[in-house]
């Protein structure tokens, strides 16, 4: 799979694309552009992943089933292949999970399950619960449930989530929230809120003006959060 990297130093981030986006998607939507000062003065370091959306969540042929074990194998190669890439091009400890729109669901998922790999997540724009059906979205699983679909739904399997050491590494990450006020998905990312101040991981939730759920405002959002 292909990936592009913009920067030499900083932090190391991990941008996913949004639902279907590829590689270069970040760089097209302008956002490496508005992050160039950081960039450019070793910072940041941009790990731009690709995505199969389509192989996996929005792959309508497939049985819901299938759709939840690819999205298993793509995290895999994301943990297993592209993680260790970083560490060995970069060997600042911060690791930063990063994403908009359906990439923030990718971003603060696999930072939810993985949190020992990440010190900071900022999602813009996310969902994270892809079972919920609001406005003209739909339950991405058509009904079907597993525990796969559970323990990839953030707010589903953090308010059981009682391991010691994972809820340390959760409290110890940077944590932040950016939603538009008429987002359809606000109310999803403030239930997610209210389950990390019940956990007592220490976060923060951003309400933006408007539906703020496009290019222009995320490019307003990154410099000022990542």
């Amino acid at each position: 799979m292909e990936l592009l990297v913009h920067g030499h130093a900083g932090a190391k981030v991990l941008v996913f694309p949004t639902r279907g986006g590829r590689f270069y998607e970040y760089e097209n939507l302008r956002m490496v552009k508005v992050l160039q000062d950081k960039i450019r003065a070793g910072h940041i370091q941009l790990f731009c992943v690709d995505s199969i959306d389509s192989e996996s969540f929005y792959c309508w042929w497939a049985h819901p089933s299938g759709r939840i074990e690819r999205h298993k194998e793509y995290e895999n190669y994301v943990i297993n292949e592209v993680i260790p890439f970083m560490n060995e091009k970069n060997s600042n400890p911060c690791t930063i999970s990063h994403g908009m729109s359906l990439g923030a669901f990718h971003a603060g998922n696999i930072a939810f399950r993985h949190p020992s790999k990440f010190q900071k997540l900022v999602a813009l724009s996310g969902r994270f619960d892809l079972t919920l059906q609001v406005e003209y979205f739909g339950d991405l699983f058509n009904g079907y449930y597993n525990d796969d679909i559970y323990f990839n739904t953030p707010t589903h399997f953090l308010p059981s989530l009682d391991c010691p050491v994972r809820m340390q590494d959760l409290k110890d990450m940077e944590i932040t929230l950016v939603i538009g006020e008429d987002d359809p998905f606000k109310e999803n990312n403030k239930h997610l809120s209210q389950i990390l101040q019940a956990k007592g991981i220490d976060h923060n939730l951003h309400f933006w003006e408007h539906r703020a759920h496009r290019g222009y405002y995320w490019r307003r959002m990154a410099p000022q959060f990542l």
